[in-house]
C-alpha cells in the first residue's frame, strides 16, 4: 500500500550543524523509492535559511512555513487525511504541534525522536519545549533513535502504546568507496591518518581531545582532520590537525575515503543510554573506512567489535591502531563494516521497518475498535 506521509522535521533543507538533515533526506528518498508520497514541513528559521544547501528535493515535496499560525490553514487538510503523520524532535513549537497533530490526524501518528536520551532528560526536568509527557500516549508510535531498554521505559513510564527503534541509516548511493586521490577527489587534501566529522558539542569535546587531538600531538609527522561547525576559537588545534568548517553531504564520501581511520564519538546522553548509533558511524562504514569508536552499551549489536569496528578508550588505543595494526587487517575492517551496513543499516531497511510499524499501529487500532464494539454489545 502506497502511503501519504507528512513529516514535520527540524530541517531537511540545511545540513549546516544539523545531523537531522542526513536522516530525513535518506529516509524520504527511500520511502519515495518504495512508492510513498512524502511531504516535509519545515519552519523557516534564520540559521537554516542562511545556510541552506538544498531548496528542492526530487523525492519529497518540501514546504516552508514562517509561523505556527500558518500550519492549520495551509496543511490542515493534508494532515487530517494523511496515512502517516510524523513529528520530529527539536521542531520549533513542537509541543503545540503535537497536540494539534494528534487531535487532527485521522491516520497513524508518530513522534520521531532523533534525540531520545536528551528528550527524556528534558521531560524529567520540565525543560522540553518540543514534546510534553502527557502527549506521548496520544501518538500511535514513538519512533526512537535509541533502542534497547529505553524503549520499554518509554512505554512503561510515559505510556506510549508502541515505542519502536528507528535508527539512523545511510543512502548507499551517496556513501560508498570513492577515489581518495587528490586529483580525483572533490576535496584536494592528502590522506589523513584519522578524521572526525561532527558539529562541536561540549560533552563530546573531552573524548575528541583524548582520541584525536592528543594522538595528533604524539604523532606530529602524521596528519589528522576535524570537520564541523561551531567549534570555539580557543581550541588549541595541533599544527597537524586540519580544520574544515562545513562539509556538504555530497562530499562526505570523499572525506571518509581520504582517511585511514575515522573516529566515531557519541553524545554523553546517548552514550549513557546506549543503543544509539550515530549517522556518521554508518556513513563512514558504508564508505569502507575503518572506524575507531568510543565505547557505549549496545554497540556490539550493530558491529562485531574487533572484526568490523575498533573500540578505543584511551589515547594509546588510537596510537596503537594507527601505528601497529597491519595494513591488510585495517582494510579487512573497512570491508566487513561496509558489508554489515549494506545488510542492515541502509535507508531502505528503515523504510521497510517504518512500513511494518505503520501496519502494526493500524492493527492495534482495529483491535481496540473490535474490543470497544464487544464491550458495548455485552453492555
Amino acid at each position: 500500500m502506497n502511503l501519504d506521509i507528512v513529516i514535520f522535521g527540524l530541517s531537511i533543507t540545511s545540513s549546516w550543524g544539523n545531523g537531522h538533515a542526513s536522516t530525513y533526506r535518506a529516509l524520504a528518498k527511500a520511502l519515495a523509492a518504495r512508492g510513498h508520497a512524502v511531504t516535509f514541513l519545515e519552519r523557516d528559521k534564520p540559521w537554516y535559511r542562511d545556510n541552506r544547501d538544498v531548496d528542492e528535493l526530487p523525492y519529497a515535496r518540501v514546504e516552508l512555513y514562517q509561523t505556527l499560525a500558518e500550519v492549520p490553514r495551509r496543511f490542515g487538510e493534508q494532515v487530517r487525511d494523511a496515512d502517516l503523520v510524523i513529528l520530529g524532535s527539536y521542531v520549533p513549537d513542537g509541543a503545540v504541534l503535537a497536540d494539534w497533530i494528534t487531535s487532527r490526524a485521522k491516520g497513524v501518528t508518530a513522534f520521531y525522536d532523533i534525540d531520545t536520551p536528551v528528550t527524556l532528560r528534558r521531560l524529567d526536568s520540565g525543560e522540553s519545549d518540543y514534546l510534553r509527557a502527557a502527549t506521548i500516549p496520544r501518538f500511535s508510535l514513538y519512533l526512537s533513535f535509541t533502542g534497547g531498554p529505553t524503549l520499554a521505559l518509554i512505554e512503561d513510564l510515559y505510556g506510549s502504546p508502541r515505542a519502536r527503534a528507528l535508527h539512523c541509516a545511510v543512502d548507499p548511493q551517496m556513501h560508498a568507496p570513492v577515489a581518495a586521490d587528490p586529483a580525483e577527489s572533490p576535496i584536494s587534501i592528502p590522506t589523513w591518518e584519522l578524521g572526525y566529522l561532527g558539529t562541536y558539542s561540549e560533552d563530546r569535546q573531552a573524548a575528541l581531545e583524548r582520541l584525536l587531538i592528543e594522538p595528533a600531538r604524539r604523532l606530529p609527522t602524521r596528519r589528522f582532520v576535524v570537520a564541523g561547525a561551531q567549534y570555539p576559537a580557543d581550541i588549541g588545534w595541533p599544527a597537524n590537525v586540519d580544520r574544515i568548517e562545513h562539509l556538504a553531504p555530497e562530499r562526505h564520501a570523499a572525506f571518509y575515503c581520504a582517511q585511514r581511520y575515522t573516529l566515531n564519538l557519541t553524545r554523553r546522553d546517548m552514550a549513557v543510554a546506549g543503543f544509539s548509533p550515530s549517522v556518521r558511524l554508518f556513513e563512514a562504514a558504508a564508505c569502507g573506512t575503518p572506524v575507531i569508536s568510543d565505547r557505549w552499551p549496545g554497540i556490539e549489536t550493530f558491529f562485531k567489535l574487533g572484526r568490523e569496528l575498533l573500540i578505543a578508550d584511551t589515547t594509546e588505543n588510537v596510537v596503537e591502531a594507527i601505528c601497529e595494526l597491519p595494513e591488510d587487517r585495517r582494510r579487512e575492517l573497512g570491508v566487513a563494516a561496509r558489508q554489515r551496513v549494506l545488510e542492515a543499516h541502509t535507508a531502505a531497511h528503515r523504510a521497510i521497518q517504518l512500513e511494518g510499524y505503520h501496519r502494526e499501529a493500524l492493527a492495534g487500532r482495529a483491535a481496540c475498535r473490535k474490543l470497544d464494539d464487544g464491550v458495548e454489545a455485552v453492555a
